[in-house]
């Protein structure tokens, strides 16, 4: 679990200097195109909700928000779907990428360039996703006993902390059900969100070796069509 929250913290760091921001909106409107599927009211869609959400904390304009949204009645513009591309990169660490394009033929090569450029290897469809479960997480401002009993009694699976947040892991169904729970009760939600929690974490003592596979997560994040990457490796700092 570890290993997600780490990579979830630099890419909010990477995120506040980055001045690529039409890049992050062209990522968060595929995702709200995707989402609104499900139904283009996100009172009655949950997902959207959660989008739309990221999309307004990210500063993204309504304009831009409700553009993403009237794309799926548009009956002339291709059609947006979800991709997961698999690989491993340096030392062997598992490595999913999670995609929303509506022209695959551009977003595998770029995705398989990026693996190779950075020492690592595209890998068939299943060969990693298994090392990975699809679970809910929501970070929370506060931390200590009283944030994790609360979020075990909204029905969290399980409450880490981390850089002073709370990071409250949850089944896919009950995501939307804790994080307004929480809300609820006062808590300051962060972010929520669907992610791939690696199974079980690898530690890299090798420092130069673990920047190696960050600048490949980079390189893979920095695609337009990219929506996120995960990794089953967390740095150990006590030997690296």
């Amino acid at each position: 679990m570890a290993g997600h929250s780490k990579w979830a913290q630099i890419k909010r760091q990477k995120g506040v200097n980055d001045a690529k921001r039409g890049a992050l909106f062209t990522k968060l409107g595929n995702q709200i195109s995707i989402a609104a599927r499900g139904g283009s009211d996100p009172a009655m869609n949950p997902s959207l909700a959660m989008v739309i959400e990221k999309a307004k904390n990210a500063n993204m304009p309504l304009s831009n928000i409700q553009r993403a949204i009237a794309r799926v009645a548009d009956k002339s513009a291709a059609t947006m779907e979800e991709v997961l591309y698999e690989g491993y990169g340096p030392l062997g660490v598992a490595i999913l990428v999670e995609c929303a394009t509506e022209n695959k033929n551009r977003t595998y090569p770029e995705v398989r360039h990026a693996f190779t450029k950075h020492g690592g290897t595209i890998a068939a469809s299943g060969s990693v996703s298994f090392m990975f479960e699809r679970r809910g997480v929501v970070r929370l401002k506060e931390t200590g006993d009283e944030a994790m009993m609360a979020a075990l009694e909204a029905g969290a699976l399980d409450v880490q902390e981390a850089a002073g947040e709370s990071a409250v892991y949850t089944q896919p169904k009950q995501l939307a059900k804790v994080r307004d729970t929480l809300r609820a009760a006062g808590y300051t939600v962060i972010e929520a969100e669907l992610i791939y929690l690696p199974q079980n974490v690898v530690k890299i003592q090798d420092a130069a070796a673990a920047e190696k596979i960050v600048r490949l997560m980079e390189a893979l994040d920095d695609i337009d069509d990219v929506v996120n990457v995960y990794v089953n490796f967390e740095i150990d700092e006590s030997r690296a």
